[in-house]
């Protein structure tokens, strides 16, 4: 009998002669080879954009990332070629120059470049890393962040105490309150503050000094977290009070005049829930945000207000509009909120009007995201689809034309060959559910094909039209495997109701939602063969493979990323509390019913299916554990199984080599488990 191996490799050459022979099936050095644009911001002028580009040197376990330029033919130049991190360009006001943040003097300061070319400067000398910033208008100061000491009075004194803290030979940590940890960093005292500088007189003002809260809400928070107003005169961010943090939402909108005199305005004080993403009205009279309405729940619907800074009076904004809002920007008159949301797995851009609330679909194709406008009132904007890595899109809404400026990842593209992704749907307990097919690269009408079935974390997520780094449907494809990817119950862009339908029901819901969608395709597509699938998931599709392992599945192979064992222990492992909390419906002394009912632990006797188990010892979202219980079960069983660890790996694998070991491992284990 011939291996899978064998198989591909024949597929593979009989593909080769039927097309172009430069080109081949879509595999992992490609995904590391493309160039991933981010943060697109337009010139003053609109003639150019500027972008972060960053590249991947394998051998070197090490990635870089610079500034770049797109012109208005598409033409890509580059500006920084350092070894270090450029990143964060801002045009200034007149174009000339670009401010951008850099490592290359050792730690994250501003520097000036031409924007023509020529020796960049160092602007900026702080004893701490900025961690991000923007331009005030008229350019003369900058609004940025950094991590603090919440109690010194300077940047100064957290320096220094930083480095009394490396110095010392005791490395325990005190805590008498939660967080003590947070996705992959222990909690050591700092917290992020907004700070305003003047770029000629260089001394930074701490607009929060003292808060024990960060702001962004989170340390590795964006630059979308907080404004400026149009004068340069007032600042708006969020911010999370640090108050039993673990286990609640609550996140604020507040003012603070940027002189740094006097104290922030709370906004939003009449919300326990999530506000967040503060925008100022093109006139300075009316700030919109997101707010969510349930408090606890991280993925309740974001919707906008609109709050009226003369009168202080709020109101929602296309209020019956059930899409999640990601992103917003104003037009430039002002009656025109652009906002991204996801639909039926589609990041789209919406045109909402101020003034009635009506909403309209203006860019429908792809992931879309990065929105920024032109003086002219043109949309720049960042797509990606499951055939293409991000790009600089430009849309004209007067026109309603959607042009690709950028073509950075192109040559490259060219040398692959990929499968093109085909919507499905289908009717299953009272939903209408979506799912994605990809056919095998190369894939011949008569011939059987292995099926990788791949399950989304979240589990408010969903399988959308975008190219993954971590998750790419594309890698399978490339393999010779047929992939399907299912949104079941609890999957975003299909409404709140269908992504509430989850709370209390992980287990039975989406096992049931998955199962009958991998009937629905294998009745539609014969060429998939029954006897050789596997199932894999991360995150909530590792606690997916988990729950699959103990009932009624056809899988020969399972391969579980950072899933929950057993979702009673993850609760007092975890750091987001307010996360099982919510999903759980309490507490495990509260609930302690349905977190039994929705634990995989209940069926591990059942257990029959070859799992490989991965795992990131930084994780501590999903913690080690969870993956350590499961292997003991599958080994003290007697299944074959297999434990992949990762002791420099947090919730994703990121490291150039370390990706490299995950997807040969993974594709081993398949390989192994679908021999005809």
């Amino acid at each position: 009998m011939k291996t899978l191996a064998l198989f591909l490799v024949l597929g593979w050459a009989s593909a080769v002669a039927a097309g172009p022979a430069r080109t081949h099936p879509f595999g992992w050095e490609d995904m590391f080879a493309m160039v991933r644009l981010a943060d697109p911001r337009p010139a003053p002028d609109g003639s150019r954009v500027l972008v972060s580009e960053t590249r991947f040197d394998i051998e070197a376990n090490s990635s870089n990332t610079d500034l770049a330029l797109i012109d208005s033919r598409g033409e890509h130049r580059r500006l920084t070629f350092t070894p270090e991190v450029d990143t964060n360009g801002r045009w200034t006001a007149d174009g000339r120059s670009i401010l951008f943040l850099s490592s290359r003097s050792g730690s994250m300061q501003i520097w000036r470049l031409p924007a023509d070319g020529g020796e960049a400067c160092q602007v900026t000398t702080l004893p701490v890393d900025i961690e991000g910033f923007e331009l005030a208008p008229g350019d003369g100061r900058v609004l940025f962040w950094a991590r603090v000491f919440p109690d010194c009075k300077d940047l100064k004194c957290t320096a220094d105490r930083l480095a009394e803290l490396a110095k010392s030979k005791v490395k325990a940590r005190i805590f008498d309150r939660l967080m003590i940890r947070h996705w992959d960093s222990w909690f050591e005292g700092r917290r992020n503050h907004l700070f305003v500088m003047d770029l000629e007189a260089g001394k930074p003002i701490d607009l929060t000094p003292g808060w024990d809260q960060d702001t962004p809400t989170v340390p590795w928070g964006g630059a979308d977290e907080f404004d400026w107003s149009p004068d340069g005169k007032t600042v708006a961010f969020a911010s999370k009070p640090s108050k039993n943090e673990a286990w609640h939402t609550n996140t604020e909108i507040y003012l603070m005049p940027a002189s740094g005199k006097g104290k922030p305005s709370c906004l939003t004080s009449a919300n326990p829930a999530w506000d967040t993403h503060p925008v100022f009205s093109p006139d300075g009279k009316q700030l919109a945000y997101l707010a969510m309405d349930r408090p606890g729940f991280e993925a309740d619907r974001f919707h906008i207000v609109i709050h009226d800074l003369s009168s202080g009076r709020k109101r929602p904004l296309a209020k019956d509009w059930d899409r999640s809002v990601n992103e917003m920007i104003w037009s430039a008159d002002g009656r025109t909120l652009y906002a991204t949301a996801s639909e039926h797995a589609r990041l789209k851009i919406f045109a909402v009007d101020v003034a009635s609330g009506a909403v309209k679909a203006i860019v429908e194709e792809g992931s879309n995201s990065s929105l920024t406008l032109t003086r002219t009132g043109e949309l720049v904007f960042l797509r990606d689809r499951m055939v293409h890595p991000r790009e600089v899109f430009v849309h004209n809404p007067a026109s309603g034309d959607t042009q690709r400026r950028s073509r950075v990842n192109d040559a490259h593209l060219a040398s692959v060959r990929m499968s093109e992704p085909e919507d499905f749907w289908f009717e299953h307990d009272g939903s209408r559910i979506h799912g994605w097919l990809l056919k095998p690269v190369g894939w011949q009408k008569g011939r059987s094909y292995p099926l990788a079935f791949l399950i989304h974390g979240g589990p408010q997520g969903c399988w959308g039209d975008d190219f993954h780094y971590r998750w790419n449907p594309q890698f399978y494809a490339g393999a010779g495997y047929a992939v399907v990817g299912i949104d079941f119950r609890g999957s975003t862009s299909y409404g709140q109701a269908f992504v509430d339908a989850i709370r209390g029901n992980w287990g039975p819901g989406p096992y049931s939602d998955l199962m009958a969608g991998l009937e629905h395709v294998l009745e539609k597509n014969r060429f998939i063969d029954r006897k050789r699938m596997c199932a894999l998931g991360a995150s909530f599709g590792g606690y997916m493979i988990n729950w699959i392992a103990g009932q009624e599945h056809p899988f020969r192979c399972l391969v579980n990323h950072d899933g929950d064992f057993d979702t009673t222990s993850s609760y007092f492992n975890t750091e987001e509390l307010w996360f099982p909390e919510w999903e759980m419906q309490g507490t495990p002394w509260e609930s302690r019913e349905v977190y039994e009912r929705n634990s995989p632990l209940r069926h591990v006797a059942r257990w029959k299916t070859p799992m490989l188990v991965i795992q990131g010892a930084l994780d501590f979202r999903v913690v080690e554990t969870e993956a350590f219980s499961t292997f003991n079960a599958l080994q003290r069983k007697g299944i074959e199984s297999k434990l992949l660890y990762f002791p420099d790996e947090n919730h994703w694998v990121r490291k150039p080599q370390n990706s490299r070991l995950w997807h040969r491992t993974v594709l081993a284990w398949l390989n192994r488990w679908t021999r005809k």
